[in-house]
């Protein structure tokens, strides 16, 4: 016997095209006005110390998105029209980092025919230039 599938109700928002003075306290209050607000993400670029421009809002209740959607997709906030839509889960790529699963690592090729560890990354290379 198979057992059906639960639905998950989301209680998340994405909220998008925020302008950068816009606070977490500024969203608490605006989505408010549909549901209890649980929580406030608002990402800071690492680079700029700033919002990135958009957050995420989760709601109590899962009814309070499809209001928050209907109530605030298009609203003026600080001088923007903000975009309300409902927060998909994220999505990460499997594989781990990227490379495929092509069974164990084989590194005893190599350049003079010894074992041994390739000599790094291109990414690493390239974050080094940067001066990371």
């Amino acid at each position: 016997m198979s057992r059906p599938k639960e639905v998950v109700i989301s209680t998340k928002v994405f909220v998008g095209n925020l302008n950068y003075e816009t606070t977490q306290k500024d969203l608490e209050t605006l989505f408010s006005e549909v549901g209890e607000v649980v929580d406030v993400f608002l990402p800071i670029d690492r680079a700029r110390g700033r919002p990135r421009g958009f957050a995420f809002v989760e709601f109590t209740e899962g009814n309070a998105v499809g209001d928050a959607i209907e109530k605030f997709d298009g609203y003026q906030l600080n001088d923007r029209s903000i975009r309300v839509n409902e927060a998909e889960e994220r999505r990460r790529p499997s594989g781990g980092g990227g490379f495929r699963d092509s069974g164990p690592a084989d590194f005893s090729h190599g350049p003079k025919g010894g074992g041994g560890k390739p000599k790094g990354s291109r990414r690493n290379i390239r974050g080094k230039k940067r001066g990371f």
